[in-house]
């Protein structure tokens, strides 16, 4: 049984992840999913892309709301979003 929160939850970042200064987020992204599967060994997993979702948009969403002051109209703007919808996934991450 392997749910997205047992994924996430044995999930260990490495030690030394290689993401250095500069790397694009595309690169950032790609080394941590390497660093994901090389840890995994082999073991079955799924819902992945779900689970990459979850890890990214919240911190993403956290970011944008400090970056603009918690001005949702500036933060939807900002991400492209209906103002509707990101109350929705604030209040789903727990922060609205």
């Amino acid at each position: 049984m392997n749910t997205i929160e047992n994924q996430q939850t044995n999930f260990v970042p490495a030690s030394n992840p290689v993401i250095t200064q500069g790397q694009t987020l595309r690169d950032s992204v790609e080394t941590s999913m390497n660093n994901y599967f090389r840890q995994l060994d082999g073991q079955p997993v799924t819902d992945v892309y779900k689970m990459v979702l979850a890890e990214i948009e919240a911190p993403l969403l956290e970011t944008v709301m400090a970056y603009t002051k918690d001005n949702q109209t500036k933060a939807s703007e900002l991400l492209g979003l209906n103002r509707g919808t990101l109350r929705k996934k604030l209040k789903e991450y727990g922060l609205l």
